[in-house]
């Protein structure tokens, strides 16, 4: 699918610009080991890093948010994780460049994330993803995605009309959350994608490599 040119493309972070699953399951594996038991293996819970805590945490002890054990494991999570934020990730490959394609473009890029404030504030300067247009995480407003609320400060924050921007992630909530704000979407096959198959988000685009988005912007 041809899409109009974007005056701006927005991303998630985790499973999208940055490869950030093996500190994020080191992080839920410390939490097992603590309580005597043995990790997890680290292919079980790359698929659901793009869920964090309530991803990792289900997948690592077969608990959900709705269970009295988990806001004790969630906090300790999010503790060991803090302490780790970026020992091992690092950006996918293809995604410097693609940024150094859009600034050379002049196309503003920012990040859309539902990491918390505290956390993504950590992990950004580490990675080399300091110089985002903008960056809006997971309590930055009332709602999380896959609500549109944070795409639409995203744009209201860059000054770009949500229908010219695109807006790219590597799980179904943020191409529900794309189409909710009025963007174009693109499913970052590259990325997570969880336990649903990206070919069935209905993304307006589906991609395999950075390479391939940067080819697409022309």
């Amino acid at each position: 699918m041809k899409l109009p040119s974007p005056q701006a493309v927005l991303f998630d972070l985790d499973g999208t610009l940055a490869d950030t699953a093996p500190d994020l399951a080191g992080a839920v594996n410390q939490l097992r080991i603590a309580r005597g038991l043995q990790s997890v293996d680290y292919a079980l819970l790359r698929p659901v890093a793009s869920a964090g805590a309530r991803g990792l945490i289900g997948a690592a002890f077969g608990i959900t948010p709705q269970d009295d054990d988990y806001p004790v494991l969630r906090d300790e999570f999010l503790k060991r994780y803090e302490t780790s934020i970026a020992v091992h990730s690092r950006l996918f490959d293809g995604i410097p460049e693609l940024l150094g394609s859009l600034q050379k473009k002049g196309i503003a890029w920012g990040i859309v994330t539902n990491k918390v404030t505290q956390l993504t504030n950590l992990l950004v300067p580490q990675i080399g993803l300091d110089h985002a247009a903008c960056v809006v995480c997971g309590d930055t407003t009332a709602y999380p995605k896959p609500h549109p609320a944070p795409l639409l400060e995203a744009a209201k924050r860059i000054g770009i009309l949500p229908e010219h921007c695109w807006y790219v992630g590597d799980d179904l909530r943020d191409i529900q959350a794309g189409r909710a704000a009025g963007m174009k979407t693109v499913a970052a096959g590259w990325g997570y994608c969880g336990d649903v198959l990206p070919a069935t988000w209905d993304a307006d685009v589906l991609l395999e490599s950075p390479r391939q988005l940067s080819e697409l912007l022309g």
